[in-house]
């Protein structure tokens, strides 16, 4: 099946989420022939998405959390794909709150192997995090568990079995709680940026981008389990460059978080190419 071929049912965990309304976009726009249901347990997200949106006749819209197995088989009636994207993000927070962490991010995605397997679920693809990669916070070492359970689910590949993929890449340019939104609201306040290093790297994704890759990870047939992409990276003082802060404070790295990210051992973002501030003021103007 090619990625630009029409499909079934889609479910999308945490789909009221960035990612989550981002994927629902593209598959309204020229994808879904059957429904997109959206599982949430925001019901202020899901209530602006849902007006955002409009009144297709595709979405379906359900309040449940992905900790609850009957929640999720409800919810995954008669769904040929799963994109699970549910998940506790903050690194900050999983800090103080492991378990919270652990309930989700790991029983969570227990949960809907689980569920897709019994529910016949053709196809499901977890969201991943370069955190995954030698993990140093609870965020990082919950989404590792996650892959790994998700990888492991696999069998022989005989028919009817549920076929389990999972995409790991950094954070998406934009996204909610994210730097960039951080930043653009303390320059609008007046604030003064604060960074963790003046040499720390990160890896930089579009939005689109990543909504292409899930796309092609959930409708290829034959590709690996793990599905990694190539991205470029920049120094967080670049990106302050390019919105115009000439004011900061460095504050130091946290114990949860890393100087650079990495894919894989072949990916690194203070080894990746790097992104100029001109290149990063013109991206800023799509974000």
């Amino acid at each position: 099946m090619s990625d630009s071929a029409t499909i079934g049912s889609v479910l999308i965990t945490g789909g009221a989420g960035f990612f989550g309304q981002h994927f629902a976009r593209r598959l309204l726009d020229q994808r879904v022939s059957d429904r997109i249901c959206i599982l949430s347990r925001n019901e202020w997200n899901q209530a602006r998405m849902r007006q955002e949106l409009g009144d297709d006749s595709r979405l379906r819209w359900f309040i449940g959390d992905v900790r609850d197995t009957q929640r999720l088989f409800h919810a995954m009636h008669r769904i040929d794909y799963v994109v699970h994207a549910a998940a506790l993000k903050r690194i900050e927070v999983g800090r103080y709150n492991p378990m919270e962490m652990v309930q989700t991010n790991i029983i969570g995605t227990m949960n809907v192997v689980q569920v897709a397997r019994e529910a016949g679920v053709r196809r499901a693809v977890l969201l991943s995090s370069d955190k995954a990669y030698h993990p140093i916070s609870p965020y990082g070492h919950t989404k590792a568990l996650a892959e790994m359970l998700f990888m492991t689910a696999n069998g022989t590949g005989s028919a009817g079995e549920t076929d389990f993929r999972v995409t790991r890449y950094g954070n998406v340019a934009g996204s909610t709680g994210s730097i960039i939104p951080t930043l653009r609201h303390l320059k609008s306040r007046g604030g003064r940026a604060r960074i963790s290093s003046v040499a720390a790297t990160r890896f930089w994704m579009m939005p689109h981008q990543a909504v292409d890759m899930v796309l092609h990870t959930m409708l290829q047939p034959n590709i690996g389990p793990l599905l990694i992409p190539t991205l470029p990276a920049f120094r967080l003082l670049d990106l302050l460059a390019a919105m115009d802060f000439h004011d900061y404070d460095v504050v130091g790295l946290p114990a949860w978080e890393k100087l650079h990210e990495s894919m894989d051992e072949h990916q690194t973002s203070d080894a990746a190419p790097r992104l100029s501030v001109d290149q990063l003021r013109e991206m800023l103007r799509h974000v």
